[in-house]
């Protein structure tokens, strides 16, 4: 009994209402606060080996977005509107003793059209290998008794991410793209995106994660890992066509969030696949420089799904930003 006790402490299934909705999100371990946000047609169990290495280190929270696993659809189904939800999850989450800083701390002014030079150690310049570009400076301490979460979002989950940045940077002491862009959809890319919702519509949402999801996932994975491509296609069967149009709607009508990693003081964590199709590794260094501190890495066998793709590697990197930020 005690030890079951002493288990329910540090893993637990929790649920919450929100404007009427229910929200479903896992709770383990204790420590600094860390949240897992999932993308487009995944459930927070695609963070599951992440959550295996990273829980006896840190409090980890991984919630199911509105439409995706457990959780209901909210009325506001827009990027800023899904990380509303993850700052009332937060909240749930503090400490008793916890409080907020009134208001947003004062912002670092713009530094337009300067470069990152202060500072900046380059590991190598070579394709092949993971970078680092360093700040010397320190992020500020929060005030009062809050002890800053760092949130970490997987495509649609770092859009999420942004959204909340955007909002409540005071929340955070650092945050992580993994796979994820700050840029707007592309014309192109509103037009890929319209004709899947046409698809999805005539045939179903299982039928449409079942033909896209593969071209996620590296030639090598496919190659190498059938069985672990297999299995994440099987556990995609419970999304309904309606979520997943409006994900797709939110996503061409999200705004550019360039300005935010340009100005933004946290620290930035950049892991990118060198065969994403989704996120273009080119897209991906581009935008990595934006940030005073950024951290950038880049999976070498991984596409779009990295944190299964290539575990170990993630895991690593992951335990190293947030230890480090």
């Amino acid at each position: 009994m005690l030890f079951i006790l002493f288990y329910n402490l540090f893993i637990m299934n929790k649920q919450i209402e929100i404007t009427g909705k229910k929200i479903f999100y896992r709770l383990y371990g204790d420590g600094k606060p860390v949240m897992l946000v999932h993308g487009f047609g995944e459930t927070g169990e695609v963070w599951k080996n992440q959550v295996a290495f990273l829980k006896d280190s840190f409090q980890l929270i991984v919630p199911d977005l509105p439409g995706s696993g457990q959780s209901e659809m909210i009325d506001d189904m827009s990027m800023e509107g899904m990380a509303e939800i993850l700052k009332e999850i937060l909240d749930a989450e503090r400490k008793p003793t916890q409080t907020l800083p009134k208001g947003k701390p004062p912002q670092t002014p713009p530094k337009e059209g300067l470069p990152n030079t202060q500072s900046q150690l380059i590991e190598t310049s070579n394709i092949k290998s993971d970078y680092k570009i360093s700040e010397s400076s320190q992020v500020s301490p929060l005030g009062g008794d809050l002890e800053g979460a760092v949130l970490v979002g997987h495509s649609m989950g770092g859009y999420i991410t942004l959204a909340f940045a955007k909002k409540y940077s005071h929340y955070l002491t650092a945050f992580g793209l993994f796979h994820s862009s700050a840029y707007a959809d592309s014309e192109e890319k509103k037009g890929f995106r319209k004709k899947s919702i046409e698809f999805i519509l005539k045939n179903g949402a299982f039928e449409f994660l079942k033909s896209t999801t593969p071209n996620l996932f590296s030639p090598f994975s496919q190659e190498q890992k059938p069985e672990m491509v297999d299995d994440f296609i099987r556990s995609l069967d419970n999304f309904s066509a309606s979520t997943l149009v409006s994900y797709y709607e939110a996503m061409m009508k999200r705004h550019d969030n360039t300005t935010l990693l340009k100005t933004t003081s946290l620290p930035v964590l950049f892991i990118l696949g060198e065969h994403d199709n989704a996120v273009p590794l080119q897209d991906g260094l581009k935008q990595s420089h934006l940030p005073e501190k950024s951290y950038i890495h880049i999976l070498h066998q991984s596409g779009h799904m990295g944190m299964l793709e290539e575990e170990n590697k993630s895991n690593d990197l992951l335990k190293k930003f947030i230890s480090e930020t």
